[in-house]
């Protein structure tokens, strides 16, 4: 498909086919530009409010992602024809909820009927395009920054498979029900312009694109990042999605462990998330600042390593 589209036509278009990033950018003027996204999945908790919640956060996460202030959203959904309403209802109310804690508002939407549920949102945003954030743009000596812990593939296999502790579950739900606005804010702020959120393709599969796209090594010390604690239990069962290991077939000719590090911590990093963190490259002048901007906001924040010349993601 993207052979039938020359960027050479559509000079506006600053980000799309041709490019890795999380969102397509159409510049409207010398400071303002559009951020167009979309995404929707089936469901990952059994609570219809909460589902609604995750899936809306993960869908606005992409705006974000590209330094954007998402403002409009539209609803995708394709629902079973039995389903019943109540459902329905608490799906586009965890939907609506989020959205407004973002600033967004829904203006439509469309729905059709299919076996299985799903649930996602189109979102518009704005950004200034000498701004905006893309996986292209890390630099050697930049600081690596991730927002949100790993291991929500993990619980929430583990409840697909009816093993899974409520309270683990929760903490889960906590975490994937929060916006990526604060990072996405103090990164802009700080000068970052290299960032992704951490989503189905893991936090090494995320982290190598970037990588790749900027022409760099990331090296992040595996004791630095964060893990979540109540996915531990489930990792040492190897409770994991079947994507964690599609994952790990695809990128790991492109990673390099250093350390020993048992087989359930290596799949934690190939663990497939949703509504994951962002993943910042922040230039190292400016890291202090941006630990005390998130500081502020009371935003989490973990240096998990830098980036350095060569290629790929080494684990030390």
């Amino acid at each position: 498909m993207q052979e039938m589209f020359d960027p050479a036509d559509t000079p506006d278009l600053i980000a799309g086919l041709s490019s890795p990033d999380d969102a397509a950018v159409w510049r409207l003027d010398d400071d303002r530009a559009l951020v167009l996204t979309t995404d929707f999945f089936t469901p990952v908790v059994d609570d219809p409010y909460d589902y609604g919640r995750i899936a809306a956060a993960n869908s606005l996460s992409d705006i974000y992602a590209m330094g954007g202030t998402p403002f409009l959203a539209l609803n995708i959904a394709a629902l079973p024809a039995d389903l019943d309403d109540g459902i329905s209802r608490r799906i586009f109310l965890g939907g609506a909820v989020m959205a407004r804690e973002a600033g967004v508002v829904i203006a439509g939407g469309h729905s059709i009927l299919d076996k299985e549920p799903k649930y996602g949102m189109v979102v518009a945003g704005m950004v200034d395009p000498h701004q905006m954030f893309n996986k292209k743009g890390a630099r050697p000596g930049d600081m690596l920054y991730l927002t949100k812990p790993l291991g929500f593939g993990t619980i929430t296999t583990a409840l697909k498979q009816q093993r899974v502790r409520e309270e683990d579950l929760l903490a889960a739900v906590n975490w994937m029900v929060r916006l990526n606005r604060d990072a996405s804010l103090s990164g802009a702020a700080c000068g970052v312009r290299s960032a992704t959120d951490i989503t189905g393709y893991s936090f090494l599969g995320h982290a190598l694109e970037m990588a790749q796209a900027s022409a760099v090594g990331f090296r992040v010390v595996f004791d630095q990042l964060p893990i979540l604690e109540n996915a531990l239990p489930y990792a040492a069962q190897f409770i994991f999605p079947g994507g964690a290991y599609d994952n790990r077939e695809y990128f790991h000719k492109n990673v390099q462990i250093e350390r020993d590090l048992g087989e359930e911590q290596q799949m934690l990093l190939y663990d497939p998330q949703t509504s994951g963190g962002l993943l910042l490259a922040v230039p190292p002048d400016r890291a202090v600042a941006f630990e005390v901007s998130m500081r502020k906001k009371d935003a989490q924040a973990w240096r998990v390593g830098e980036v350095v010349e060569g290629g790929g993601v080494t684990i030390a």
